[in-house]
């Protein structure tokens, strides 16, 4: 008989704990493993922490989970003495998320952990974990680039490779063929997000707005005089997942996650980056079952273990005001 969890709360050579025909896990390690899953995945995870969050018990016919997208009241005015005020009504419209099912399997033999030096299970939960969070988080980005309104980098003035100057802000991009190598993601592109942002009155998220930003976009943006790092402002663990500084009431997000688009996105071949800015309630995660681990049952004779994480979710675009892409070289 394979040992169970020894009183260090580490799972023995045999995680199943089952030897012989019963091979599966116990609901227990199920729990165990899933939230460990959902452990790993939370440092890689941008685009979700910014979703409108909505978990139902079930889901209505279709698998369709409702939003309530509220409209913005009219004006207010001065009242008179002896007039009863005058009540208006709430003006609001439904948003539907369909959800779907989620998941990825592996595949574990019986022999290799009885004879593996490695807990491997704790090295399956954080690759099922990695592998979640890459998941949701580029299929968030995916919705988010669903957004109608884009606009584009800048180039920088004649002899200039730094566009920091707050006065030149070089050619600015107008469409996606302009992309010719140099088109880069400057404060004034920023700035030309915000505008968009703001003539539109879409709310900030607390009191600003957020940009999720590739490696290679915020290279640049680090050179402006007027770039503030995250640690000159924020206390340790007072900050978002991935934010790394802040610029003209903007503050931005990190990741390898925002869209590189190579061979021929912009012109002349050039890579394109899609930097993505966004206020309040621009999209939505609709829950139906959280993440968990799921095991596949007795397999050959308990010879084999089949591990998965599972869920069911779905994501929409709420808002399309809320959201602007600034697409670069």
């Amino acid at each position: 008989m394979a040992s169970a969890i020894t009183g260090t709360g580490q799972l023995a050579a045999a995680p199943t704990s089952y030897g012989g025909a019963n091979s599966q896990l116990t609901p227990a390690i199920q729990t165990v493993w899933s939230k460990e899953i959902l452990f790993q995945a939370m440092p890689i995870l941008r685009f979700e922490q910014f979703a409108v969050k909505k978990t139902e018990l079930g889901v209505q016919p279709g698998l369709t989970i409702n939003f309530m997208r509220y409209d913005n009241l009219g004006d207010a005015n001065q009242l008179v003495e002896g007039v009863r005020m005058q009540t208006r009504a709430l003006s609001a419209s439904q948003f539907s998320i369909t959800v779907a099912e989620h998941g990825y399997a592996v595949a574990l033999s019986e022999l290799l952990l009885n004879a593996s030096f490695d807990d491997v299970m704790a090295s399956a939960s954080r690759l099922l974990g990695r592998n979640m969070a890459e998941y949701l988080d580029s299929s968030c980005r995916d919705t988010l680039r669903l957004a109608s309104s884009a606009i584009y980098g800048y180039q920088p003035p004649a002899g200039d490779r730094t566009p920091i100057s707050p006065y030149d802000a070089g050619t600015a991009g107008t469409q996606r063929a302009d992309l010719t190598g140099d088109f880069w993601l400057s404060p004034h592109a920023i700035k030309d997000g915000v505008e968009t942002l703001a003539t539109k009155n879409v709310p900030r998220l607390g009191e600003t707005y957020v940009a999720f930003v590739h490696p290679h976009q915020s290279r640049r943006l680090r050179d402006t005089p007027e770039w503030i790092e995250v640690t000159k402002y924020a206390a340790p663990g007072n900050f978002m997942l991935g934010e790394i500084g802040r610029l003209n009431d903007v503050v931005f997000i990190e990741t390898t996650q925002v869209e590189r688009v190579v061979d021929g996105a912009g012109a002349n071949d050039q890579d394109r980056y899609d930097a993505i800015m966004i206020g309040d309630n621009a999209f939505g995660h609709a829950i139906s079952l959280p993440v968990e681990l799921r095991d596949g049952g007795i397999l050959d004779f308990g010879r084999e273990h089949a591990l998965a994480w599972y869920a069911i979710w779905g994501l929409g675009l709420i808002t399309d005001n809320s959201v602007v892409l600034i697409e670069t070289n």
